[in-house]
């Protein structure tokens, strides 16, 4: 008997001890617990996707950008993200699985986690892994009006997506190692795509743009791809917003920039859905069969609006919609568990156009696309939009 009640202690103050937890847990900032969550169910963010998908990879090293910006708060958060660089980049300066013939601009947004590490420590292998970089920029192949290609296997296509992959890099590396030709590349690249892909009627801009307009996916008379993607946007309005960071308050381009910032949030907010308060897969189709309101999108444009109304680049209501769409993303998209780690759903995983199996941009292809429970691409903007709104 005595054993039994002693037994049964035990686990009582167990139990109490986990309700402590979760209650310690609920009381923290939703970007503390989310990167709490992450840290605590990945212990390197080389498992997040598991390591037979080890590559340098553009949403793994989001996450890590994203979790290192709470290093004041515990210096554990930037030991994270670091230790993910410090497994690919060796000391003499080259990247593990990264291969610049590829001339894939999705390899570059890791690179802004070197300048970080390079800006702490002042150690070579950093400085020389960025130029490294900087050098695939170089050499990267561009369509006949000067934008960037996505990929060497998609030649003289933009996609919106790549905008963020390299512009904010390429920003942050021409004021950090003063190069300042590297804000006219950046400045043309995001005023060329938004002349190409911008939708008059909507303001909306379309997911890519085919220059040779040869793809099955390309309208036959502009190059552009047929639907507005949610999360495409999204990089296209936090590349934009980031890169002002960076770029000289008298730089030619700069004005125009932010004009362009406020014609494409407005949009935007044109499309929100007013009865989940998110923004829907393919933006201009709310409430059709199969659309969803979608988690990447819906935090990317949180993000950029709470930070572009806290610069001053947009007007303050964009603020309190900010604040309403994290909300809006608590309440639909985020589940807490019993230990009071959350999830975040309904995100998208993947959308390209081309390639094999061919992806052919029709809004039925959007909205078959799997979506993934805590996908990188959605959980890093969340903790940023969390950052930005103090939340």
């Amino acid at each position: 008997m005595h054993k039994i009640t002693l037994a049964l202690l035990i686990v009582m103050v167990l139990a109490a001890c986990g309700s402590g937890d979760s209650a310690s847990r609920k009381s923290e900032k939703w970007s503390v617990r989310m990167a709490n969550t992450v840290i605590e169910r990945y212990d390197s963010l080389i498992n997040y996707l598991g390591k037979k998908n080890l590559k340098w990879q553009y949403d793994i090293a989001f996450v890590g950008q994203a979790i290192d910006k709470l290093g004041d708060v515990d210096s554990k958060y930037s030991r994270y993200m670091e230790t993910y660089v410090d497994f690919f980049v060796r000391e003499d300066g080259t990247v593990k699985n990264y291969r610049i013939e590829e001339y894939n601009i999705d390899r570059i947004n890791p690179a802004k986690n070197i300048i970080t590490l390079y800006k702490r420590t002042g150690e070579k292998k950093y400085r020389d892994a960025i130029e490294l970089h900087v050098k695939q920029m170089e050499a990267h192949p561009k369509t006949e009006s000067g934008g960037f290609w996505h990929k060497q296997i998609y030649p003289y296509q933009i996609w919106l997506d790549g905008l963020y992959m390299a512009s904010p890099f390429l920003a942050q590396y021409a004021k950090e190692f003063n190069a300042p030709q590297w804000f006219d590349v950046v400045a043309h690249e995001i005023k060329l795509v938004y002349e190409k892909t911008r939708d008059e009627k909507t303001g909306l801009l379309y997911h890519a743009w085919d220059e040779s307009k040869e793809q099955r996916w390309a309208d036959k008379e502009t190059g552009r791809s047929p639907h507005f993607w949610s999360r495409a946007m999204g990089w296209y309005m936090m590349a934009i917003v980031d890169v002002l960071d960076f770029m000289p308050k008298d730089h030619p381009d700069r004005e125009e920039i932010i004009k362009i910032f406020n014609q494409t949030a407005e949009a935007l907010v044109n499309v929100r859905d007013p009865q989940t308060g998110l923004w829907f897969q393919v933006l201009d189709h709310v409430g059709v069969e199969g659309n969803y309101a979608e988690g990447s999108g819906s935090a990317m444009f949180t993000y950029a609006f709470a930070k572009g109304a806290k610069q001053g680049y947009l007007d303050q209501k964009y603020l309190a919609i900010a604040n309403d769409a994290f909300d809006s993303i608590l309440k639909h998209l985020i589940v807490e568990d019993a230990d009071g780690h959350i999830t975040m759903k309904h995100i998208c995983g993947a959308c390209g156009l081309g390639g094999n199996p061919y992806r052919d941009g029709s809004y039925e292809y959007y909205i078959s696309e799997t979506q993934v429970d805590n996908d990188p691409k959605g959980v890093a903007p969340f903790i940023l939009a969390a950052l930005e709104l103090d939340r």
